[in-house]
């Protein structure tokens, strides 16, 4: 029984969107446009959340390293499109990284961590790339906080959602949360 009430809780969390509005960054360069920025988009929802679970499944230093690497890449990111720095296929990137990650958890792959936070850290670039490229000039330092708070939440639901997951099921939820991943960014990638 509590299996299935945390199994409905756990898919229920994982289907609803926010419901709150977001914020315009070229308007409100702020910490709670940056904030509410990741949790708008289906895509970053998913990637975040993705990056945590991949980091549970792994375990040990993974639970730190991994999303460590996304955050800090992610801002470089950012940076470098405030600087002004061109980078092409920034949205099919994103939309990869949620396939990727998806398919990587649904698989187990046994990938070292060092690998694993680079993988997420080329993705995390692209990612900050695009939170850097929608704001313009208004207020980038305040809502690269915002957004990097809430990347910090995402990958901690993760995680949690992870462990949580692994404890009463093994790997097998997990599995099947990274294949609903995967399925999330194909259809976003085709049509969504």
């Amino acid at each position: 029984m509590l299996k299935r009430s945390l199994l409905t809780l756990a898919i229920s969390l994982a289907a609803t969107l926010p419901a709150f509005a977001h914020l315009d960054p070229a308007e409100h360069g702020s910490l709670a446009a940056g904030f509410s920025h990741p949790l708008f988009g289906l895509d970053h929802i998913l990637a975040m959340v993705a990056v945590g679970l991949w980091a549970a499944q792994q375990s040990g230093r993974a639970l730190w390293l991994v999303p460590a690497a996304f955050v800090g890449t992610m801002a470089l990111g950012f940076a470098s499109a405030i600087a002004g720095m061109p980078l092409p296929f920034v949205e099919p990137v994103i939309l990869a990284s949620v396939i990727f990650i998806g398919i990587a958890i649904a698989l187990a792959l046994p990938v070292p961590t060092p690998a694993i936070a680079a993988m997420v850290g080329f993705f995390a670039f692209f990612h900050g790339h695009a939170h850097g490229v929608e704001l313009g000039g208004a207020g980038a330092w305040e809502f690269a906080a915002g957004f990097i708070l809430a990347t910090a939440v995402l990958h901690a639901v993760g995680i949690a959602a992870g462990l949580l997951l692994a404890r009463f099921s093994g790997k097998l939820l997990t599995r099947i949360a990274g294949a609903a991943t995967a399925l999330g960014g194909i259809y976003l990638a085709i049509g969504g």
